[in-house]
């Protein structure tokens, strides 16, 4: 076997093993051997209702944020381009905050189905800002910079809307913002699946012009690569990735940012045909090893303050290494 199998085999069989182990994991063991000696009522409503769920929704999530990640490193050639960094997430934070704290004047609330929509077009359009920027600005310092100004009036807006926001509304956008798996049920999953999904898919039919990106511009369209075209479905498939992702998840830092170039590392390869699959498993793997040592403790730390510290190191490492 060559070393992308390998890596792919080996991410695969850590990818069941921690589901595995995050569905026994938390506030109550529960060994396998219960699974299937006909489980009591409470054992099987915690698996099925809490915690299989939970564990799909780490899957889904950790897909979407890498790859999502490994596109946009792709489409503005930058190290540490992600959804976090480049503000894409803070977009989708204040569509959310829209939907949620202006429900009173809408009429729209988190069951009302309003906030999948809100979050891929505030991520959307935070990423249609910065695309439109990077056309004018070559250097990549300079690029980081402007998409993390764009973040932080999303978050100026946001602390507006707060002040004006009734406490009920407040208080719900402020649990959304710590980062959650455990606030998708099925009903959820389901349209989290489908976002990400089709993310996904559109993700994978840009292999070949993401292969070209990489090399430059110009070397993509003497390949006959159509580039606006692609730069598009690139920002639609991050909107849906990224947004959808954030929409139920809250805001997951250092994921998008970090597995690409784990990817990268382990498979010794810039080929996205390579490095899309293996985004994908390491990105399911990382952020279920999050949830595992997040249902280690009495009381659940935030999903982002875990992946915060598996990600920081690694693009402090980046940044000394460039």
């Amino acid at each position: 076997m060559n070393r992308t199998s390998v890596l792919i085999v080996c991410s695969s069989l850590l990818l069941f093993f921690l589901l595995w182990l995050d569905l026994s994991c938390g506030a109550v063991w529960i060994p396998l051997s219960e699974w299937w000696q006909h489980p009591d009522a409470l054992t099987a409503r915690i698996l099925l209702n809490l915690r299989l769920p939970k564990a799909l929704t780490a899957v889904l999530a950790g897909a979407a944020l890498s790859v999502s990640g490994l596109m946009m490193q792709t489409l503005f050639r930058n190290p540490l381009a992600g959804p976090y960094i480049l503000g894409v997430s803070s977009g989708a934070s204040l569509g959310v905050a829209l939907v949620t704290l202006c429900a009173s004047f809408f009429g729209i609330t988190l069951a009302g189905g309003g906030i999948i929509p809100a979050a891929i077009i505030g991520s959307t359009l935070v990423l249609l800002l910065v695309l439109l920027v990077s056309r004018r600005i070559e250097s990549n310092v300079s690029l980081l910079i402007v998409g993390m100004m764009l973040g932080s009036v999303a978050g100026a807006l946001v602390s507006l809307l707060q002040n004006f926001a009734n406490p009920d509304a407040l208080k719900l956008f402020i649990v959304w913002t710590l980062g959650s798996l455990s606030s998708v049920g099925w009903s959820e999953l389901g349209v989290l699946a489908a976002v990400v999904l089709v993310g996904l898919t559109i993700s994978i039919l840009l292999i070949k012009p993401l292969n070209g990106l990489s090399l430059g511009e110009n070397y993509a369209q003497a390949l006959g690569i159509h580039v606006p075209h692609i730069r598009l479905g690139i920002v639609l498939a991050t909107g849906l990735l990224a947004g959808g992702v954030t929409a139920y998840c809250g805001p997951i830092a250092f994921v998008g940012v970090a597995v690409p170039h784990i990817a990268r590392g382990l498979a010794r390869s810039s080929n996205h045909l390579i490095t899309l699959p293996a985004s994908i498993l390491i990105g399911a793997d990382l952020l279920l090893l999050c949830d595992i040592l997040s249902s280690l403790f009495t009381y659940p730390l935030p999903i982002s303050t875990i992946s915060a510290l598996f990600g920081a190191p690694i693009i402090i490492w980046i940044i000394l290494r460039h």
